[in-house]
Order: C-alpha cells, then sequence, then structure tokens
C-alpha cells in the first residue's frame, strides 16, 4: 500500500469543501454528503466555518482507494487566508485545483496555480458544478488553457451542462500537448501509431512530472465525473517517497491548542520513523521536546500510534515550544514564502468589559496558529496591533475572539504596514565616562544603505577580540530591535549597520569583596546605549518612508474602461498595460495597498458585475502623496534621550 499527501485548492465558493465530502462518501468514509450551506461538512470543523460558509483552517482526512491510502488537506479558498494554503503547499505529493464552471477562472486560481507550476507539484484539474444552470465547461476548458496553463489534456467530455443530468464522458484528447513534452510519443503521432499503452504511460509520467495537468469535469452534488476523478487521483498522481530508516526530518504545517490547553503539531515526515518517547530537536533553536503521543489518520478517522513513519501525515503532543514552520529532525531545504507576507494592519481595541491580559493571551495564541500574523504590543498605550490580508481577515479574528474566548473586540480602521529604508550614510558614536553617557560601554555605529530585498546586515570594523563576544552579541541583537522602529515608526531594512567603536570596563571589584557591577560593564550598558546610537546615526543617515504596492490585474467589458480609469486614478491606481481581447479589455499596473479594499469594493458597480480583480503585494514606493505615515511608537522612545534615560535607566542623563 502506497501513501498520497493530497492537497484541494481552489478560488472561494467553487465547491472544494462540497467535492471533499462527495469523495469521501464515494470511497465510502462517510454515508451522509455533509453540506457547507447546512454547517455539517467533514473538514469545516470550527463554527465559524460552519456559520459562513468558508474554509479557513486546512483540515486533514483520510480515505483509501484500493491500495492507495490518500491524506487529504482541505484549504482555504478565500485571498485572506493565503498563509493557510502556504503552509499547506510543502507538505503535499500532488494536488486538485477546483475550477467552477459557471464562474470559470478566478483571480485566486490564477495564483494558485502560478504557485503549483512553481514547486512543480503534480496537479490535477476538476471542473466542478456542470449540473448548475450557466455552466459553460467547453468556455472554461479554453479559459484554463488561456489564463492557467496551456498544458491540459482534458479528460473527457460534458453531456447536457447546465442541468441536472449533466454527465462526463471519459475519452483522452490532446495528444499533441503529451507528444510536446515526449520524442517517441512524437513520433507515433506522426507516423500514426499511437497506442491506448504508450498514450496512457506518457501520460502518467508527465502528470508526475508537473509537465500536464489532466482536466476532469463534473459535480460534486450529483456525483458526476466524481469516480474518473478518484481513478485519476490514484493512477496519475506520485506516491509518498521518504526512507523510514533515515534520519527523522519533518515539517510542521499546522498547530492547534487541545481542550486543555495543550499544543498538538500537524507534522508531515519526509525521513525516518518518529516514536511516542522520542526525543526530537526542532525549530531555529533546535531545542529538544519529547513526543508523548501519536495519532495518524486512516480510514476517515484518528487512530493513535506508537509510532509514525516517512510519507505520513501525524498530529504530535508534547512539543509544548513548536511553531508553524518548524522543522523536526535534519531540517530540509527551505523554500522561503510563497506569498508575499500582509501588507495591512489595524489596532485591536477591547471593549468595554473584556480583560487587556486576557485579550493579549488570546491573540498570542492565535498568531502561534498563523505566524505571518504579526502582533505588535505598545506597553505605553497598551495597545496591541495586528497585521492582516484584509478584511475578511479582520471580522474572522473578530469572531474567533468572541466565540472561542469570550472576548468582545473592535478595530480601528485598517492601514497600510510601511517600511523604511535610509536615505543616504549616517554615523555616531557615543563613548564611555564621556558626554553624559550614563551607561560603561562605548559603541560607534555606521548606517548604509543596502541594495532593496537584503534586509539588515551587521558588521564589525573593530576586532572581535577587543571586548567579550557577549557584548558584541548585545550589541548586534539591539541593532535588530531597535530596526524594529525606524524615525517614523516602520521597520528600517535595507540596510547596512557596522560597529565602528567599542570598549568597555573590565570586571572589577573592591578588596574582599565581590563583583561592582557600577564599576563593570555589563550587557545591559550595551543593549542601553545602543539604541541611542542607532537612531542618531539614522537621523544623520535620513530615512524614506515606503508604502506597500499590489500589482493588479483587471479584466472586465471594453465598453466599461472609460468608467474604470478616471476611478483608478482617483485610487492612485497606474495601469501600465492596457490591451483589449474581443469585447473584454485586461488591465494590469500598480495601486497602494490600502486602496484595493475600496477597488474591490467599486468595481462591480463599474463593470455591471462583470468585471474581475486580481491583486498581490508587488513592491513598495517611496510615500509621494500627502503627509508621510507616520506609526506610534512602542518602545522606550530612543529619539528623545530624557524620556528614553528615564524609562532605561530611571535617571536623567544629559
Amino acid at each position: 500500500m502506497h501513501l498520497l499527501n493530497l492537497g484541494i485548492l481552489a478560488h472561494v465558493d467553487a465547491g472544494k469543501t462540497s467535492l471533499t465530502e462527495r469523495l469521501l462518501h464515494s470511497v465510502g468514509v462517510i454515508d451522509e454528503i455533509g453540506s457547507v450551506d447546512a454547517g455539517s461538512t467533514q473538514t469545516d470543523t470550527l463554527a465559524l466555518e460552519r456559520r459562513r460558509g468558508i474554509t479557513i483552517k486546512s483540515a486533514v482526512v483520510s480515505f483509501a482507494v484500493d491500495d492507495v491510502t490518500v491524506n487529504l488537506i482541505d484549504t482555504p479558498g478565500h485571498p485572506d487566508f493565503i498563509a493557510e494554503v502556504e503552509r499547506v503547499l510543502g507538505v503535499l505529493d500532488g494536488a486538485v485545483l477546483v475550477v467552477s464552471a459557471v464562474e470559470g477562472v478566478q483571480a485566486q486560481t490564477r495564483v494558485l496555480m502560478r504557485t503549483l507550476q512553481r514547486l512543480r507539484i503534480p496537479t490535477l484539474v476538476f471542473v466542478n458544478k456542470i449540473d448548475r444552470r450557466g455552466a459553460r465547461p467547453d468556455q472554461v476548458l479554453r479559459a484554463v488553457a488561456e489564463r492557467l496553463t496551456p498544458a491540459i489534456v482534458p479528460m473527457g467530455t460534458v453531456d447536457a451542462p447546465g442541468t441536472r443530468e449533466a454527465r462526463f464522458l471519459p475519452g483522452i484528447g490532446a495528444y499533441d500537448v503529451l507528444a510536446d513534452q515526449d520524442d517517441d510519443l512524437l513520433s507515433a503521432y506522426v507516423e500514426e501509431r499511437v497506442g491506448a499503452d504508450l498514450l496512457r504511460g506518457a501520460l502518467v509520467a508527465q502528470t508526475r512530472q508537473a509537465l500536464v495537468h489532466p482536466v476532469y469535469s463534473g459535480s460534486a452534488v450529483t456525483g458526476a465525473g466524481v469516480p474518473e476523478l478518484i481513478a485519476g487521483i490514484k493512477e496519475l498522481l506520485p506516491a509518498a517517497d521518504g526512507d523510514p530508516e533515515g534520519p527523522v526530518s519533518g515539517t510542521v504545517f499546522k498547530v492547534e491548542r487541545g481542550p486543555a490547553g495543550e499544543k498538538i503539531a500537524y507534522a508531515r515526515l519526509f525521513s525516518g520513523t518518529l516514536g511516542v518517547r522520542d526525543r526530537v530537536p526542532f525549530g531555529e533553536a533546535r531545542v529538544e521536546g519529547r513526543i508523548t503521543a501519536i495519532s495518524v489518520f486512516d480510514g476517515g478517522t484518528e487512530t493513535r500510534r506508537e509510532a509514525v513513519p516517512a510519507g505520513r501525515i501525524a498530529k504530535l503532543w508534547g512539543l509544548n515550544d513548536i511553531r508553524i514552520g518548524d522543522a523536526l529532525g535534519e531540517p530540509r531545504k527551505a523554500h522561503g514564502h510563497f506569498f508575499a507576507p500582509p501588507s495591512l494592519e489595524t489596532v485591536v481595541v477591547p471593549g468595554p468589559d473584556t480583560d487587556a491580559r486576557s485579550l493579549h493571551l488570546a491573540l498570542t495564541q492565535l498568531a502561534e496558529q498563523d505566524p505571518l500574523i504579526d502582533l505588535r504590543h505598545d506597553e505605553v498605550r497598551q495597545e496591541t496591533s495586528v497585521s492582516l490580508y484584509g478584511e475578511v481577515q479582520k471580522e474572522v479574528v473578530q469572531a474567533t475572539l468572541a466565540e472561542e474566548f469570550g472576548l468582545d473586540v473592535t478595530f480601528r480602521e485598517t492601514t497600510p504596514l510601511c517600511i523604511e529604508r535610509p536615505a543616504g550614510t549616517g554615523a555616531a558614536a557615543e563613548f564611555v565616562k564621556k558626554d553624559a553617557n550614563p551607561f560603561l560601554a562605548t559603541v560607534g555605529l555606521r548606517v548604509d544603505p543596502a541594495p532593496v530585498g537584503s534586509g539588515v546586515t551587521f558588521r564589525l570594523e573593530v576586532e572581535l577580540g577587543a571586548m567579550p563576544y557577549a557584548f558584541f552579541k548585545a550589541v548586534e541583537d539591539s541593532v535588530r530591535e531597535t530596526l524594529g522602529q525606524g524615525l517614523d515608526g516602520w521597520q528600517v531594512t535595507d540596510c547596512t549597520v557596522t560597529m565602528t567603536h567599542s570598549g568597555y570596563c573590565p570586571r572589577q571589584s573592591h578588596a574582599h569583596q565581590g563583583f561592582d557591577k557600577s564599576m563593570s560593564s555589563t550587557g545591559a550598558d550595551f543593549r542601553g546605549l545602543t539604541p541611542l546610537v542607532l537612531v542618531e546615526a539614522l537621523r544623520r543617515a535620513g530615512t524614506q518612508v515606503y508604502e506597500p504596492m499590489h500589482r493588479f490585474r483587471i479584466e472586465a467589458p471594453a465598453d466599461t474602461l472609460g468608467a474604470l480609469l478616471p476611478v483608478l486614478a482617483a485610487l492612485r491606481a497606474v495601469p501600465q498595460t492596457t490591451r483589449t481581447r474581443g469585447d473584454r479589455c485586461v488591465l494590469e499596473g500598480a495601486v497602494p495597498a490600502a486602496r484595493v479594499h475600496g477597488l474591490e469594493q467599486r468595481l462591480p458597480g463599474l463593470t455591471r458585475g462583470e468585471g474581475e480583480l486580481e491583486s498581490g503585494f508587488d513592491h513598495y514606493a517611496p510615500v509621494s502623496h500627502g503627509t508621510v505615515p507616520r506609526r506610534p511608537r512602542s518602545d522606550h522612545n530612543p529619539l528623545n534621550r530624557k524620556e528614553y534615560l528615564l524609562n532605561v535607566t530611571r535617571r536623567v542623563g544629559g
């Protein structure tokens, strides 16, 4: 028996969760098909998911097809939950991309297919809802070829689309697509000696290499085309590989809390075998945790096991400090992020009866489950900000806090998450026992601009042996922490910080007495002085605030272009290419992230409901309109020396 870890992906409302239910029913895991509208599905287990009819968290369920065990992972379709999809992609052997025969290829479909192709994940396409009024399976098939990939192989045709009698008629077409990738098949095709075995062999090989994508059609509601899809999953997608005798190596893609608040990690094991009571290193710090319990997914249920071998997905107990994305055992090569990080931020406002400490704890737990959601706590104002992808995600956070934690919150207006970059070079230094420096430390720093996308680099221009290594480490850690808030309060990036001066007071003591802290440098001296020196260097360098820009693609009726362009200009969107395709026009360009929601709201009215918007983070651009946005500081404010020293040392300096 071999294993297959399969992802179901789609744009919102394509029928992905309904297809999951139909698959489970067809293979005998469930006796009755759940309904998304009724909130009775197997994978949408959260009350919020069932009420809203959308998938928010990925879910795993297992079923068998003859000798193949499939771990099926249902993923969110709404773009606000793309981070949840991102984590799943790294553990998949294959995928089914669902497209609606009514709505067709959507913006999110294109984003998902591009990522699946970039990661070379073998993918089948399922055109769903062929029984629905308005179904256009032939047009959707052409749109898949035009807008997703030309390397598709239709696995049959549709009879009576748009009716309850719609059915899928199997039959492989598009030999030429397979022949393009296979010289032997091309020769046989030219010589008219293509046999069924040769054709099938080429289809299997090319699908498993993600060179072509078989397309099935059907209906999750009536079951049409689903048996053929199940057969394709079994035959065309590759089995999970991995040596169970090798070193332990796995990836955590989901973390949840159990009834007692304990952490439960969902992990895919790529190599080795992990057993109960085993100790395994994980995360960047490579701390060891002891596995206290394991369950695997089997036959539609969870089963407790003493061990989990390579290839399987399992739930693990006992790893209290585990985080999403952590490697178990030997780390694998990291793919990095497949999708852009959040570009929006909002402040969480507790209701009149909401305890601030309980809210902070609840938000911390939510952030554990989604590492791309950053929390930022302002001790002075007692405020917590949370970064987001969009307005729907904000509503879900609000509902989750109310339903799972009993906390009533609202939010301030969503604002873009800007960054700062140095405008030039600046340097500053403070010396021990000079110029009202209250710290027993000498620190000199120079800030230089660095290439876009390079992040922050810390370097030394002083001898590493000039003082204890712990003091250098204290300076570097403080530099990175301080750069979280630049002159205007935004994270400073794309710069090199060089330590130009160093000095300390060696350990001293009075006769017959112990260590005298007032005469000897400690790490706290360097952590206290570094922010003052760094912000002075930043002041002299100057910083420029950059706002996040999204690339956009709008497809709309050509006769609505005249109404669209003035609105795009008012939203500071800049069309870069405009082309017409038949009676449709396609505009591509850039728009500030803060204006994307407004564009989403106005597009239907401007395009008679026929406009499609695809957008995603692309780059940061200098803020060139209006007042430069500032972000309230949440640190001890080293920009104000007197205030900073009062906060840090409880005494006034200089």
